[in-house]
């Protein structure tokens, strides 16, 4: 059988052709994704709750240097431009045919610094943004490859800044679409590192990595949607030594 996925691995993780390259490196599923209709779809309606809560939580951040790492279908990278104007938006994707989609929808183009990095390996310097913004990524990745992208997330933080997180909520074991076995083996299927990101406790393996990197974290808000099957966390990044206001 021919295996469709190896006609995108220049210079992409094999996770991502391999599983996601139907839904992100596809340029004829890269239109028919960025559409609102489909993209609320997939999100069972949550989609402009989700992306308000996300913007809300960033107003109290400091928005000096933001990076919005990788890029996401719809309006959440015009209206996180917006909302830090005249200050442009850092944002990596190591997909070309994302970052061409992210910059088709920006005006002027100096608002958007746009740069292609494998989220693993980020070639930016130590504590370089003020806040980071992660909308549905961590779910996408196997194990290791998340572990990589929390640790260098972490690493690129200065003292003192934000990391805002929208994603899966923890097992939502209570959630009719979890309890509904059709509906959560279909959500599997689609997406297959999601099982293990249930069972994960972000908080403490964001813990875990920022000591790694002489640095603490402290989740300083998180906000249930869809009857906790979706969260928007905000945690604040601090080297050790350094007091809380």
């Amino acid at each position: 059988m021919l295996k469709l996925y190896k006609k995108f691995l220049d210079g992409t993780p094999e996770y991502l052709a391999r599983y996601y390259w139907w839904a992100y490196l596809w340029s004829k599923s890269v239109w028919f994704f960025d559409h609102q209709p489909i993209i609320n779809a997939i999100l069972f309606g949550q989609y402009k709750k989700l992306m308000h809560q996300t913007l809300q939580q960033l107003a109290h951040t400091d928005q000096t240097c933001v990076l919005q790492l990788t890029c996401v279908y719809g309006s959440l990278t015009p209206n996180l431009v917006q909302h830090i104007k005249p200050t442009p938006l850092h944002i990596t994707d190591v997909a070309p045919v994302q970052l061409r989609l992210a910059a088709r929808k920006i005006s002027p183009a100096t608002s958007l610094l746009a740069t292609r990095m494998n989220a693993e390996y980020l070639g930016y310097k130590d504590d370089s943004f003020t806040t980071t913004v992660l909308f549905f990524l961590l779910h996408e990745l196997p194990i290791q490859a998340r572990r990589h992208v929390l640790s260098e997330a972490v690493r690129t933080l200065a003292d003192g800044g934000t990391l805002l997180i929208t994603e899966y909520a923890e097992l939502p074991k209570h959630h009719f679409l979890y309890r509904f076995i059709p509906c959560r083996w279909a959500i599997t299927k689609l997406e297959p590192f999601l099982n293990d990101f249930w069972h994960e406790n972000l908080t403490e393996k964001l813990q875990y990595h920022a000591k790694k990197h002489g640095k603490h974290i402290t989740l300083i808000s998180n906000t249930n949607i869809f009857s906790k099957f979706y969260r928007v966390a905000a945690y604040r990044v601090e080297k050790y030594g350094t007091t809380s206001n």
